[in-house]
């Protein structure tokens, strides 16, 4: 593929995650857990790993990670951000690379793996060990989230596999 059309892709993947990050400020928080998102944004990098690899999901993560702090977030959302992505990221790839879980099974780790993040920012910021006991009813909703959008993943790779071709 050729390196413009490849900057492209990332660029549109960003863009899309960017917006669903802000449809989420958008949307109600209909669970009682404080700061709870869908992680809508995470499906643009989840299909960016599966269609491009490691490096360009990162690019596409940290670009939207920061735009999103920049145009509607805080000091403190960037930091829960970017471990929550970190800590996902890494976990996906390792998971990928086994050929044993499909997109479901890798976003659903991703997803638990962010969460675990968050919750290490949240304790080191806090302070306080407390905010823990909320981690039990945030891992069932990021099974669930992650599951949501592993299938959007698996539904959409296959479709846009002409993107994995070179010239």
């Amino acid at each position: 593929m050729k390196k413009t059309v490849k900057l492209t892709f990332l660029g549109l993947f960003t863009a899309v995650a960017l917006v669903l990050s802000f449809l989420e400020t958008l949307i109600p928080n209909m669970v009682p857990i404080p700061g709870f998102k869908l992680g809508l944004a995470n499906f643009a990098v989840l299909l960016a790993l599966y269609l491009f690899g490691f490096k360009e999901a990162v690019i596409v993560d940290v670009c939207r990670i920061i735009l999103a702090a920049l145009l509607f977030g805080n000091f403190f959302s960037f930091w829960y951000a970017l471990t929550g992505a970190a800590f996902a990221l890494v976990i996906e790839l390792i998971i990928k690379k086994t050929d044993k879980f499909s997109p479901i099974g890798v976003s659903v780790f991703g997803a638990i793996f962010h969460n675990l993040g968050q919750f290490l920012v949240a304790v080191i910021i806090l302070k306080s060990f407390g905010i823990l006991y909320y981690l039990p009813f945030t891992l069932l909703f990021c099974v669930l989230s992650g599951a949501l959008n592993g299938y959007l993943v698996l539904i959409l790779k296959d479709r846009l596999k002409f993107l994995k071709k070179t010239d």
